[in-house]
């Protein structure tokens, strides 16, 4: 399993606990996994900030590897090393808007925006990220 991909080591154990004998035993494997670097949740999350991040936000992304068992640090850690979120929220809204909401004065600019805004929440951006993509703020503070 572990030659396909990382897995954390909670994901691991729920796997392989039908065939384990005993929780001993699982914990013993699982363990000597660890300690021979087959096994790591600081990899595991890397790896999956890496392959998520360009589609979803960092909240959505936290909460998946808090799913999977992945410690708060490691996951902090984790999306921290990976890509700024407001290029990457821009990215996505690029990729599925390519052009700013009418003016938010009239209905038709109203209901574009909401719509947009729901799109990029539904993937886990901020809502400071998503202000400032609709608005066309693209600079770090």
């Amino acid at each position: 399993m572990l030659g396909r991909r990382d897995y954390a080591r909670q994901e691991l154990a729920h796997k392989l606990a039908v065939h384990a004998g005993s929780a001993a035993q699982l914990d013993a494997l699982l363990d000597d996994l660890g300690r021979s670097a087959l096994l790591s949740d600081e990899r595991y999350a890397a790896g999956r900030v890496h392959s998520r991040g360009a589609r979803i936000g960092d909240a959505k992304l936290a909460h998946e590897l808090r799913a999977k068992g992945v410690a708060a640090d490691l996951v902090k850690a984790a999306l921290a090393t990976g890509e700024d979120e407001l290029l990457r929220a821009r990215r996505v809204w690029e990729r599925k808007f390519s052009r700013q909401p009418a003016a938010v004065d009239d209905l038709e600019g109203t209901v574009a925006r909401n719509r947009q805004m729901r799109f990029l929440a539904g993937r886990g951006f901020s809502r400071e990220t998503i202000r400032r993509v609709l608005r066309g703020d693209l600079e770090n503070d």
